[in-house]
């Protein structure tokens, strides 16, 4: 478990800054906590193993002020759990349901469980997202999504994909973009 509560941090360590993330903006997670422990997504949800990941990206995301958004499994049509605040302030409309480790996953259900005020909402635009466990979050990034290379490849036995976004090139040929939104 400490190999895995060391890589999640390291994880979020270096997804901050080479996303170039501030304080405010948002990190979407989806993780399976079956993929972590070896076993095929969906098929042997661990709390246990759930807690120690979100702690951990929880406590560094919050470290530097920045929201996190944890995703849900399919059965709750991946339903995102965030703070109330967040959601309040970004206008987001607040769904009910309240995840559980068979119906919306141990990772959501561990956020659930720790954040302040707990909300589910179904649309976000994250600024950035850590994908541990090929959970497919990139429905709820910004456009557009790059692929971000970090040290850590994977939590526990789980793939991990992070990316960062952009913001779109519009103008064609004759446009010239400023390099520090790239």
């Amino acid at each position: 478990m400490n190999d895995i509560i060391k890589q999640a941090e390291t994880a979020a360590e270096e997804l901050i800054e080479k996303a170039g993330l501030s304080q405010g903006e948002l990190v979407v997670v989806g993780c399976s906590s079956s993929e972590i422990c070896g076993d095929k997504i969906g098929s042997n949800s661990s709390v246990e193993t759930a807690n120690a990941v979100f702690g951990s990206i929880y406590k560094v995301l919050k470290n530097h002020g920045i929201f996190l958004a944890a995703q849900c499994c399919e059965h709750l049509n991946r339903a995102i759990i965030v703070e109330k605040e967040y959601a309040a302030s970004h206008n987001l409309e607040i769904v009910n349901v309240v995840p559980q480790p068979k119906a919306g996953g141990s990772f959501a259900t561990a956020a659930y469980s720790n954040f302040d005020a707990p909300v589910a909402v179904e649309e976000i635009k994250a600024d950035a997202g850590m994908d541990i466990g090929d959970t497919l979050i990139g429905m709820h990034l910004k456009k557009v999504a790059v692929p971000l290379r970090i040290s850590v490849k994977k939590i526990g036995c789980a793939n991990l994909v992070c990316a960062r976004t952009r913001p779109k090139f519009i103008g064609g040929i004759r446009a010239n973009y400023n390099e520090d939104l790239m």
